[in-house]
């Protein structure tokens, strides 16, 4: 099925969230991988809380902040790492397939874009680190409208960009959360189970569940 869009999200679809503590796993520690997993999850829930009492700060902010409680909770690992880390955050390594696949979706005529919770600056490093800058139209950050997933009003900038109905989107995203949220929007959605996580969200179910971005444009 053709799509007039293939949006997605940044951090954890397109771009690998544990490769900045990855690159340096044995200066961190045996603890490296729950670090690198508190870091994550700290750095979502902030996103969340702040969005819920509409008292906003932007996503880098909100990373180093989860870092710092990341490392309070794994006494094991040198805090001292913490600008190393948070430099490598900025060029995150985006995973094998992403440009190939890209490239596909592009040459068939679709808009292509990324919608994160990433704050302009993170996200343009990301994209041109990962040599990508090329393949998108567009590189929504949440940041134009002070609010984080899964608001309603983060998936409509698509929409008002794009000037297109929410069901000629495909959209593709590795959290299950954000695939609730854009199909409770009205996009058809495409959830990246990267690591095998249990379904959750029942009543909020994607079109289609992939391993990794490879198979787009899925069929149904």
């Amino acid at each position: 099925m053709a799509h007039a869009a293939y949006v997605f999200d940044a951090y954890g679809t397109l771009f690998d969230v544990h490769a900045a503590v990855r690159k340096y796993s044995e200066s961190v520690g045996p603890d490296a991988a729950r670090l690198s997993q508190i870091w994550r999850e700290k750095q979502l829930e902030y996103s969340w809380v702040r969005a819920l009492m509409g008292h906003y700060r932007d996503f880098w902010e909100l990373t180093q902040e989860a870092l710092d409680t990341a490392f309070a909770l794994t006494p094991s690992a040198d805090a001292a790492l913490k600008s190393d880390l948070l430099n490598a955050y900025w060029t995150l390594d985006c995973y094998q397939e992403v440009p190939q696949v890209l490239t596909e979706l592009k040459n068939t005529g679709a808009k292509l874009a990324i919608l994160s919770n990433g704050s302009p600056a993170m996200l343009d490093a990301a994209v041109n680190a990962a040599g990508l800058t090329d393949l998108f139209d567009e590189v929504f950050s949440v940041d134009d409208l002070r609010t984080f997933k899964t608001d309603p009003k983060v998936y409509e900038l698509v929409t008002t960009q794009f000037r297109i109905y929410p069901d000629t989107v495909s959209f593709q995203s590795s959290n299950r959360w954000d695939i609730a949220g854009a199909t409770a929007f009205g996009f058809r959605t495409v959830w990246m189970n990267r690591t095998g996580m249990p379904d959750e969200y029942a009543d909020l179910a994607p079109a289609a569940v992939l391993k990794d971005l490879t198979g787009l444009p899925p069929l149904g």
